[in-house]
């Protein structure tokens, strides 16, 4: 089921990360693929990679080789990709940290957002607002009544600066009128064990990296930021039921390339993406994390990101996001 937030309304004509034209690409791949993930092995992101990766291999009958280079929230994965030859043979999960956030919120990023060729986005969900077992808040319209009661009081936890959870606390606390004290981790897990102790209110983030918390009531989930409800939390209102409208903050997960890659590469990638996909092992279990099944073409990949930076260019234009 594709996400609401799919519809776009931005046509990028001309633009750095289109892939260079060429003929067909015949053989390709003839050799193993390196999947770099900007994220430790065991993170939901490297999860979600090592399942299309598995499909990838069995389609082609070469080894998609995942290779994690975890650090900087993903810059370092990504500075490898931008600057790797464009040949197909090295390809980044693209997710919110390095392909949005970093290089627009960095003083001196080491990339731009222009510098991939966006292949697919594979799976999308909604952030979801987990707090605290203790928090005084039991609905999105008690939460945001607290925090306005208690103005700059409310710690809200992210996977770092820059981060795809900062991005979203950003959007929520714009769409919202809302003003939260942010505190970065070193990555997603670090910030839960705080939220489970109480050391910190709570964050955004995906229910893939919070699963185990949530299944044992560790925390709890007050809202989807999201335009609908999920399947796995059905009983969890969206923020937009709330009466908090342009507050949606989706997380995906998809694939990149470096930007001059040649477009039948491009295409030849895109394809085994969209056969990963397809098959029903693949969906069930990026169904069983809580993912939508996206796909499409490297088009729709290309305006899905860009529309995701114009948003988090809006936020720095307003002052809501600075560059650190």
């Amino acid at each position: 089921m594709k996400l609401a937030w799919l519809v776009l309304s931005f046509y990028f004509a001309t633009t750095g990360i289109a892939a260079e034209k060429s003929g067909p690409a015949p053989g390709f791949p003839s050799k193993p693929i390196r999947w770099l993930v900007g994220f430790a092995p065991g993170a939901s992101n490297d999860v979600i990679a090592r399942i299309v990766a598995q499909r990838l291999t069995e389609i082609w009958g070469r080894q998609i080789v995942i290779d994690n280079r975890p650090g900087a929230g993903g810059m370092i994965a990504g500075e490898m990709v931008a600057r790797a030859a464009p040949d197909g043979y090295t390809v980044l999960l693209a997710t919110g940290g390095p392909n949005i956030g970093n290089p627009l919120l960095s003083k001196k990023p080491p990339y731009r957002v222009e510098d991939f060729a966006y292949v697919a986005i594979a799976a999308a969900t909604p952030m979801v607002l987990i707090v605290t077992p203790s928090f005084p808040a039991n609905t999105p319209r008690e939460f945001v009544d607290y925090i306005k009661a208690n103005p700059g009081k409310v710690n809200w936890a992210s996977a770092g600066v820059n981060s795809t959870p900062h991005v979203s606390m950003a959007i929520f606390t714009s769409a919202a009128g809302v003003k939260l004290t942010h505190v970065p981790y070193k990555g997603a897990a670090l910030a839960l064990v705080d939220i489970v102790s109480g050391q910190v209110a709570g964050m955004h983030t995906s229910v893939a990296s919070a699963e185990a918390q949530i299944r044992s009531n560790r925390v709890r989930v007050i809202a989807v930021a999201g335009p609908q409800r999920l399947a796995s939390i059905p009983d969890v209102p969206t923020l937009a039921e709330a009466g908090i409208s342009n507050a949606e903050a989706p997380n995906f997960y998809g694939m990149a390339a470096p930007a001059r890659t040649p477009r039948a590469i491009v295409q030849k990638l895109n394809a085994g993406v969209n056969d990963a996909l397809a098959q029903p092992e693949t969906r069930r279990r990026l169904g069983d994390l809580g993912m939508d099944i996206v796909g499409g073409s490297p088009e729709d990949a290309t305006k899905f990101v860009m529309d995701q930076a114009a948003r988090v260019r809006a936020l720095i234009r307003d002052g809501v996001l600075r560059p650190e």
